[in-house]
């Protein structure tokens, strides 16, 4: 089954998870601040998505400003980096919607609606 990973409270997330529920389309909704994936998960995801990791991380939240993340990122090692992801949600690009063979990062609903 589909795994719909998000912040409930997030906008982006809502309509992601109104596009699914309109499409029809079977998830497991995990809470991203109440259950944050691993970093074995983001290892995977990061492998299995083909995307540069910094496309990970949420460049426009709070956490990421107070960090610093845009200057400091560009000096971490890739183990390190998601070594950061998996200690804070918040760090997160969101949403996230994994399936056996894609991982998708943030919602363009062009981009999910090839995985219908």
């Amino acid at each position: 089954m589909i795994k719909f990973i998000c912040y409930p409270k997030c906008t982006t997330c809502q309509r992601a998870k109104k596009w699914l529920d309109d499409n029809k389309i079977e998830y497991e909704l995990r809470d991203i601040k109440l259950d944050n994936p691993t970093l074995e998960e983001f290892t995977e995801w990061h492998k299995k998505s083909g995307l540069p990791l910094k496309k990970f991380f949420n460049t426009s939240g709070l956490l990421y400003k107070s960090l610093d993340l845009k200057n400091k990122l560009p000096e971490m090692s890739e183990s390190e980096m998601l070594e950061l992801l998996a200690t804070d949600g918040m760090l997160v690009k969101r949403p996230l919607l994994i399936g056996d063979d894609f991982v998708l990062v943030g919602f363009k609903e062009y981009e999910w609606d090839e995985r219908k």
